[in-house]
């Protein structure tokens, strides 16, 4: 086969990237390794800014969206001297964030795309990439038991922290930046109710999050071990340390059957350049920030909403100085991105390597941002998102 733009990976990088390239024209052929039962079953993060609901609205693919999720006007912060309301639209201009799982989202992304007739292989493992410096990549991998070859002009690595794209880079030419925590999030997905705002939880016991994906399920987090065994924790252990964690606000915590449970480790990192040749990371394939700022998936359609533009201009005029510029405009809005959720995860949770020094400043922290509207409306703006980088 040939195409213009070949994409490894159909998470929302590749999905959306996939969909933007369509409406300017562009041939792309997506390749995933994964069955589309695994990617569609997956879940992660839920929260939305307003840039990516504005997106799949410029490109028709919100119907769902708009019947089916949940807007977040306010964000609560616990700590020991009380609670922080943040008010998202008082502080940020009337912005706010919308919940809609992540899983939603692919399978709204997933079901437009085949309904498009456009190319999208499942359980297509890619297995090396030839010719990223040339003007004529090649991207070799294997379907039904049999090896095959895509021919292109771009190659967009959509394809994960853990994919193959970004080792194509030579070593040399590649610098990364990295910080792994020394705690991970034990996450539930629980068949009940959530309590009214997403509420985070700095305890003395360690950080907690109360979060939604429905009127009728729920997502909630506990610091633990980064190397904690989930079954350690019977359903009665992680209600009754969230119960706890919460504090004043326990009374309104509905338990239900978890349909879920897992450790996610909570690690920054960054790959600069994020293009080599013709090869384009986007998307976790080049950076993971904290979960605690919410940002992963929305940080993948600011790349490849960059990324789109320029290859569009490329393909239309020949002129490749946005291309030139893919890295740079993306990097900027992503060290902003790492700067707010390492800030959000040093500000609440618990380090116990910290002096009693630390603790202090961290509470002192919180206390400014209780009696400020700056310091809230800070928090606020990043939660909401940021604007797009000027491209």
């Amino acid at each position: 086969m040939r195409t213009q733009v070949a994409i490894i990976g159909a998470g929302p990088a590749g999905l959306f990237l996939s969909h933007l390239l369509y409406r300017d024209g562009i041939d792309c052929v997506v390749l995933e390794a994964r069955s589309r039962d695994h990617i569609e079953g997956r879940v992660r993060a839920g929260v939305l800014e307003q840039g990516t609901v504005d997106v799949m609205h410029e490109l028709g693919l919100d119907a769902r969206l708009r019947r089916d999720a949940m807007v977040d006007n306010a964000l609560d912060i616990r700590f020991a001297d009380g609670l922080i309301h943040l008010d998202l639209p008082a502080l940020t201009g009337g912005k706010c964030a919308t919940i809609y799982g992540q899983q939603e989202v692919v399978k709204d992304l997933v079901a437009a795309r085949l309904a498009d007739g456009a190319p999208l292989l499942f359980e297509a493992e890619v297995i090396g990439l030839d010719g990223i410096e040339s003007a004529a990549p090649v991207v070799r991998y294997r379907a039904n038991g049999a090896e095959a070859a895509l021919a292109c002009d771009v190659v967009a690595g959509c394809d994960g922290f853990h994919g193959v794209c970004r080792d194509a880079i030579p070593a040399a030419a590649l610098t990364t930046y990295d910080r792994i925590f020394p705690f991970g999030w034990l996450g539930i997905l629980s068949e009940s109710p959530p309590i009214r705002e997403m509420t985070y939880i700095n305890h003395a016991r360690g950080f907690g999050l109360c979060s939604r994906r429905s009127p009728r399920i729920s997502r909630h987090y506990l610091q633990v071990a980064v190397d904690e065994d989930p079954e350690a924790w019977p359903d009665a252990r992680f209600w009754d340390e969230l119960r706890g964690r919460l504090g004043a606000g326990g009374d309104e915590l509905v338990t239900g059957r978890i349909l879920q449970k897992g450790v996610t480790p909570v690690r920054s990192f960054v790959a600069a350049p994020m293009r080599h040749g013709r090869l384009f990371l986007a998307g976790d394939a080049a950076h993971i920030v904290p979960p605690t700022g919410a940002k992963g998936l929305n940080l993948a359609v600011a790349d490849v909403r960059v990324l789109a533009r320029a290859l569009a201009e490329f393909f239309r005029t020949g002129k490749a100085e946005r291309l030139d510029r893919y890295s740079d405009t993306c990097l900027k809005r992503v060290w902003k991105t790492v700067r707010y959720s390492t800030y959000m995860t040093n500000l609440l949770h618990r380090f116990d390597a910290a002096t009693p020094f630390e603790r202090q400043l961290q509470q002192a922290e919180l206390a400014y941002v209780a009696g400020s509207r700056t310091g809230q409306a800070m928090i606020a703006e990043n939660y909401v998102g940021l604007p797009f980088e000027n491209e």
